[in-house]
């Protein structure tokens, strides 16, 4: 799948994330990330995943923890735009999901199973969409937003939060 993604499938504000996926095939984007994040997680020591780079800011545990919500609700936006879903897409707060998630309370092997999970049903999900559906748009922010292009933000967003992690949690 190399459809290009063009700037009117998504908006603006999303283009942050879809500039740090390279081109090439996003299903195989995905599938490389899922693998090198599994392993990245396993590496880290129990102390690394309670850091946190100044008193307010999330643990590495709550950083990954939203990395997975993220994906659940970008996952089911794409599926909705492939689908030709027409309604409104529902926006999110991630401060509110990450208060009430309790990463924290989480046991570390269960948050690893848990991206591992969610990054397959995506993989799984995505990787028999036609050429229609991957260009399908929902409507988010009252923008349109293309299953295509929910699929780049998936990807980009996590490597923005890898690089956060590379730069702030020395990880």
């Amino acid at each position: 799948m190399l459809m290009k993604l063009t700037e009117d499938q998504y908006p603006s504000y999303f283009g942050t994330y879809i500039q740090l996926v390279p081109e090439g095939n996003i299903v195989d984007m995905l599938t490389q990330q899922k693998k090198e994040t599994a392993e990245a997680l396993r590496a880290l020591t129990e102390t690394e995943w309670y850091y946190r780079y100044a008193p307010e800011k999330w643990t590495i545990k709550e950083v990954i923890g939203h990395i997975i919500d993220t994906e659940q609700i970008m996952s089911y936006r794409l599926l909705c735009a492939a689908r030709g879903d027409q309604s409104a897409l529902p926006p999110f707060d991630e401060q509110l999901y990450g208060r009430n998630a309790q990463y924290e309370n989480w046991e570390i092997s269960d948050l690893i199973a848990q991206y591992e999970t969610t990054r397959t049903s995506t993989l799984l999900l995505i990787k028999n969409l036609s050429e229609a559906a991957w260009s399908r748009c929902g409507s988010l922010y009252q923008q349109p937003i293309s299953a295509l292009a929910l699929a780049h933000i998936i990807a980009g967003h996590e490597r923005h939060h890898w690089n956060v992690l590379h730069e702030r949690y020395e990880v």
